[in-house]
């Protein structure tokens, strides 16, 4: 019951969200102006790409310590699911910065980092394909995926506000806290955070599941 529960329960937040954000009232801020219902989706998309990721390193860490291969399993699921957010940040960013500065990309430190730190983990996803043996892919992809995390966090969260940016919170542009994030888009951004959130650990959950039952079915065969 529960768990069928939390799974209505996004369904519900994600429904009120897409609704929401599409036709509550926003402030009128300048340039952004009807834009800044994007904040319900690129914003959140990105959180929870953040925390599908941690979660993922987290079993990598679990897996070096124990060595089982379920824990493998659930980090590789969890950084699919954070990549597929990750690649959602980036095409919502990418609509939101066309509207905002004219163009889809503008080389804004923001961006170039978030592209490369993408591209740190289409490699480790590369680099599980690279092994056969199965416990040496699951240990080297174990410690890649903390280093990944970490450099990623260096990536999107440091660099940026180290030099000058476009990208609102970095290099000295105030961020949407220094504007009007008032009631009506506090309404809808919390629960967006939680509701693609709560649909990334839906999304690796499944995959997870699907994973196991093929490593017991193996395991079954062999025997």
């Amino acid at each position: 019951m529960i768990k069928k529960g939390w799974k209505l329960l996004t369904v519900f937040i994600l429904l009120y969200v897409v609704v929401g954000g599409l036709i509550f009232e926003v402030p009128r801020l300048n340039i952004l102006n009807e834009t800044i219902r994007n904040l319900f989706f690129h914003v959140p998309m990105w959180f929870g790409m953040v925390i599908l990721l941690l979660v993922g390193v987290i079993h990598s860490i679990k897996y070096l310590r124990h060595q089982r291969p379920e824990n493998d399993i659930k980090a590789v699921e969890f950084v699919n699911a954070g990549v597929f957010f990750g690649i959602l940040g980036l095409l919502t960013g990418m609509i939101w910065a066309n509207y905002t500065w004219g163009t889809p990309w503008t080389g804004d430190p923001k961006l170039n980092s978030t592209a490369i730190g993408m591209m740190i983990y289409f490699a480790y996803l590369l680099l599980r394909g690279a092994f056969q043996d199965e416990n040496r892919r699951a240990r080297i992809s174990a410690i890649y995926n903390i280093f990944a995390f970490v450099n990623f966090l260096v990536l999107i969260f440091v660099l940026p506000r180290l030099t000058d940016s476009l990208h609102p919170g970095n290099g000295g542009n105030p961020g949407f806290n220094a504007y009007e994030l008032d009631v009506s888009l506090r309404k809808v951004f919390y629960p967006a955070v939680i509701g693609w959130t709560l649909l990334g650990v839906w999304m690796a959950n499944a995959r997870i599941r699907l994973r196991l039952l093929e490593l017991k079915l193996l395991e079954n065969s062999s025997n």
